[in-house]
């Protein structure tokens, strides 16, 4: 598990209150941005390259 002290978790913007499929995203933490279930918490967290995050999120953005 990578070291997550200091991680400022942020719902994503596409999650609504109703329950349904949501990611917490901290991207305040130098050098990479960590990703996790909001329903799962201690699930698991996926780190990714801050520019690898931007390159999947942009492309997320594209449909």
């Amino acid at each position: 598990m990578s070291n997550q002290t200091g991680a400022v978790w942020r719902k994503s913007s596409r999650s609504n209150g109703a329950g349904g499929q949501c990611v917490e995203v901290a991207d305040n933490l130098p050098g990479r941005v960590l990703v996790r279930d909001t329903k799962n918490r201690d699930g698991g967290t996926l780190t990714f390259a801050p520019d690898a995050w931007r390159a999947f999120v942009g492309f997320a953005k594209q449909g």
